[in-house]
Formats: C-alpha cells, sequence, structure tokens
C-alpha cells in the first residue's frame, strides 16, 4: 500500500534505487486505492494516511520514475500471485522486485517470499527483500502511525513518518464565531477517507503554496458553543496572518499536541484559554527557529 510513505517505506524505496541504478533499471512503485481492507473486511470510516494524489508525490519525491495505482476491488482481490506477478512481467518488463521482509500479494497472500522467490527464477527477475526499521516501539507500520494519530501523539507520529503529519483541505465558511471573539479561523472541508488525528488542540505550521505561518489548530466538536454536538470540524488560527483564504487549499503540518478539547463554563474563558494556546504555539515555532539556526 506505501500508506504515509513512512520511513519503512523509505528505506525500500532507497534499497530499491540503489540495486537499480548499477543495472540501468527504471524504478516503479505500485500501490492501490482503496484500501484492501475496504474491499475485503467492508472497514469504513478515515482509515488514510496519505491519498493517492498525496501517496504519489511523496513517492516521487523519493525519487522513482514512476507510480501505479492500481483499483483494489474483488476481481484484484481474487487474483493469484503467479497470474499478478505475470502481468507486472508482461507489461512492466520486470527485471526486479523490491519488498519488506513480511511482504505477500496475490489472492488469500499466497504470494509470501519463498513463493515470490521461485516465481522470479521462473520469469527470470530478481526479488530484493529490505530490512525492516525499528524504534523503540519495533518495526515502523502505517497501523501503528494511525494509532499515534488517534491518540493525538503527532509528534511521535512525525518521528516514524520522517516529516510532519498533514492533512489538507479547502477553506469554506463557517459560522464566524472566532472572527467575533478575535480570533478568525479557517474552516477545512478534509477529503473523506483522510484519517484527521484526535479531538483536541494542536501548533501547526499551515501552508498556502510557498507561504508559511505558525497555527493553532482545534480539531472537535466545539463544546463551548455546540453543545453535545457531534460533528468534528477542523478549524486553523493562522498565527500574524492578514487576508481571505475561503475556496483555496490549505495544507497544516502537526508539530506538537498542546492540549485536549475542553468545554469552558463562558466565552471569556474560552478566550483566555485560546490566548495561551497560541503563545505556546508561538513559543514552539520560536524554539524551532532557535534550534534550527
Amino acid at each position: 500500500m506505501f500508506d504515509g510513505v513512512h520511513l519503512g517505506h523509505q528505506a525500500i524505496i532507497q534499497r530499491m534505487l540503489e540495486v537499480s541504478r548499477p543495472r540501468h533499471l527504471s524504478t516503479l512503485v505500485i500501490t492501490f486505492h482503496p484500501h484492501p481492507a475496504v474491499v475485503l473486511r467492508g472497514k469504513t470510516g478515515t482509515i488514510y494516511l496519505t491519498l493517492p494524489e498525496e501517496r504519489v508525490q511523496l513517492l516521487g519525491e523519493l525519487g522513482v520514475d514512476g507510480v501505479f495505482v492500481l483499483p483494489f476491488d474483488q476481481d484484484m482481490a481474487a487474483t493469484s500471485a503467479r497470474d499478478f506477478v505475470a502481468r507486472l512481467k508482461k507489461h512492466l518488463r520486470m527485471k526486479m522486485l523490491c519488498v519488506g521482509p513480511d511482504f505477500a500479494l496475490g489472492r488469500g497472500r499466497e504470494g509470501n517470499l519463498p513463493v515470490l522467490r521461485q516465481l522470479g527464477a521462473e520469469m527470470a527477475f530478481d526479488v530484493q527483500v529490505i530490512d525492516s526499521i525499528r524504534f523503540s516501539e519495533g518495526v515502523i507500520s502505517s497501523s501503528q502511525i494511525r494509532a499515534l494519530l488517534e491518540a493525538g501523539n503527532v509528534s511521535r507520529a512525525a518521528a516514524l513518518l520522517g516529516r510532519p503529519y498533514r492533512l489538507s483541505g479547502e477553506v469554506i465558511p463557517g459560522d464566524q464565531r472566532g472572527r467575533t471573539i478575535g480570533f478568525p479561523t479557517a474552516n477545512l472541508r478534509i477529503p473523506e477517507g483522510k484519517l484527521v488525528p484526535a479531538n483536541g488542540v494542536y501548533a501547526c505550521r499551515a501552508r498556502l503554496g510557498e507561504a508559511a505561518w505558525a497555527a493553532a489548530i482545534n480539531i472537535g466538536v466545539r463544546p463551548t458553543f455546540d453543545g453535545q454536538g457531534n460533528a468534528v470540524h477542523v478549524e486553523a488560527y493562522l498565527l500574524d496572518f492578514k487576508g481571505n483564504l475561503y475556496g483555496q487549499e490549505l495544507m497544516l503540518e502537526f508539530i506538537e499536541y498542546l492540549r485536549g478539547e475542553v468545554r469552558f463554563p463562558s466565552i471569556q474563558a474560552l478566550v483566555e484559554q485560546i490566548r495561551l494556546d497560541v503563545e505556546s504555539t508561538r513559543r514552539i515555532f520560536e524554539n524551532q527557529a532557535e534550534r534550527s539556526g
């Protein structure tokens, strides 16, 4: 899948580049959409660390020559390992297959490493196995990173991704409440299927094209205003920003979790806490600038 394009995935890509260049081979990555869990287990909800367009961009930045996003459906799930590999050999003239140590493909994951090596011997391609990267929690996996984000641990997720987790969406009109209390926010429409971190307040970097601002982000149901509502909103207050963001695509990079979402006894209490959140966000970015300088 390469969902997230995390450090483990990056190691596979780097090794593929290293072994392919001396042989003057093109490097191609194959990924799938939707996630096999959607087709095979009927999984619903926000499950993707990277949607296809973002995944293709990240893989391209690693230096591969091309990325194929194949549709995963019941027909694909029923394809045997032999048939799938035969298609790769026929259409891509595959000379080498680079995989992780627990990789398997084909119907029922029948195409494990011994099977792939046997097919490689028959069809004249090499199988290169790339060792997994281990951190204190063990081997890096997309499911582990999803769990960290769902718990709000964006800093640890960033360490395993090799970059801050990104959330992008179109800025849409909100109810203008932030403007009335001195903190106008950009409300984001998040694409369906994209994983949104746990409810709470975060220090983020907001990007609009080449420009960037520190931003205090609230994810949640806005209990002080909306009571027991359950619709999750993503709202960004960009520090020192002046202008109109409506209709533009804003990217958020999650740097640090600040606090959980709280229902305040009054609007004034909420405003005071937002001031503290903004001050914390500013300090985080000032400290980052000092360390990098």
